[in-house]
């Protein structure tokens, strides 16, 4: 004797009850997740300086991230990858912050108009000192140590 039901062609109810609830974790991932888009200066899209996956090479002070010329005056650069946002408040000045919002968790997505800014809930941080400018972040971006020589930002452990 066959006990099983079938009541048509198509998927069952805990197929649909297990899709529906997969897709809504998904969705809130999304929302909430970590971005990992990288950034440049205000004038710039959000992809314009997607910085490589590896750091270009280590000092006996660190690990290199960029040449100074790449970091904007008045912006910034995002390295994703090395969870570091490295800013040029003004000239010959930089700074370095985490590039995770201390909202939520997100990676922050571009340094425009003195701000570092969140995508996920429109946090703003300041780009020389990293304080919450706007929230829903109340602590501000943790400094990161650089050095700075023969033209080269280094992250120093």
């Amino acid at each position: 004797m066959n006990t099983s039901r079938s009541h048509g062609v198509g998927p069952g109810r805990r197929t649909v009850v297990v899709a529906a609830g997969t897709a809504s974790v998904a969705a809130v991932l999304a929302a909430c997740g970590n971005s990992k888009e990288s950034s440049g200066s205000s004038t710039a899209e959000p992809s314009a300086h997607t910085t490589a996956a590896t750091p270009t090479a280590t000092t006996g002070g660190g690990t290199v991230l960029a040449d100074t010329a790449e970091i904007p005056e008045g912006g910034g650069k995002i390295f994703a990858d090395r969870h570091v946002v490295v800013t040029q408040p003004k000239a010959g000045e930089f700074k370095a912050f985490s590039s995770t919002c201390t909202h939520q968790g997100c990676t922050v997505s571009r340094v425009a108009d003195g701000t570092i800014d969140c995508p996920c809930h429109g946090s703003k941080f300041n780009a020389a000192t990293g304080a919450v400018v706007h929230g829903p972040a109340t602590r501000p971006l943790p400094a990161k140590r650089i050095t700075v020589a023969g033209g080269s930002i280094a992250l120093t452990p």
